[in-house]
């Protein structure tokens, strides 16, 4: 028996998804433009993601990205918009050509570098800094600690994952969702938990 209304439903879905794709794209572009956030070819996007470049910092996008900010462009379910963003005149985020993100946010104040083909699942969080001083007197006025943050090329960060200050995770690995690393992951293993450590061999 043929589903015909299956199959209505799914296309006018994906009828919906190219417009917004369409608009999308057409305003994301001329708003990285103003913003001088350096872009390369063939990004898209679902829904307005929200970049904010610190004066005299370094946004830096490569070829064919992919950015679902759409709460229902990714049916894992995106909690909200992918924002990019440095907090400091020093500052850089470079991203690799073909990665995808789906509602992650990521906040550099140091440097946070992504390789090629870096898929991050829906709500996922990647920083290099503490956002707020531990000290009580500090908390309100300062930024905290920041370390690098590495992230190697085919690396695929699981739904509702964080990436703290000073982590480096290796080609190829696989984290685990809902994971939170605080320390380094070697490449080509599966890793998990909170914190997170390393489950297998891949």
């Amino acid at each position: 028996m043929t589903d015909i209304s299956g199959k209505i439903v799914y296309r006018i879905r994906n009828a919906r998804l190219q417009l917004l794709g369409m608009y999308s794209n057409f305003w994301m572009m001329m708003e990285l433009s103003v913003k001088k956030v350096e872009c390369g070819k063939g990004l898209r996007f679902w829904g307005t993601a929200c970049m904010v470049r610190y004066p005299g910092s370094v946004i830096r996008i490569g070829n064919r990205c992919n950015f679902r900010s759409d709460a229902y462009s990714n049916l894992i379910g995106v909690n909200r918009k992918c924002i990019i963003a440095t907090h400091h005149e020093k500052a850089q985020i470079i991203i690799g050509a073909n990665c995808g993100f789906s509602g992650t946010v990521i906040g550099a104040k140091e440097k946070i570098t992504l390789g090629d083909n870096v898929l991050c699942g829906a709500n996922t969080l990647i920083t290099d800094f503490d956002w707020h001083g531990i000290q009580p007197d500090k908390r309100r006025n300062s930024l905290g600690d920041s370390k690098e943050v590495i992230i190697g090329t085919n690396v695929f960060i699981g739904q509702g994952s964080v990436i703290l200050k000073g982590v480096t995770i290796g080609n190829n690995s696989v984290i685990g969702a809902n994971s939170v690393i605080t320390r380094d992951i070697p490449a080509n293993v599966i890793a998990g938990g909170n914190p997170c450590k390393v489950i297998k061999e891949l």
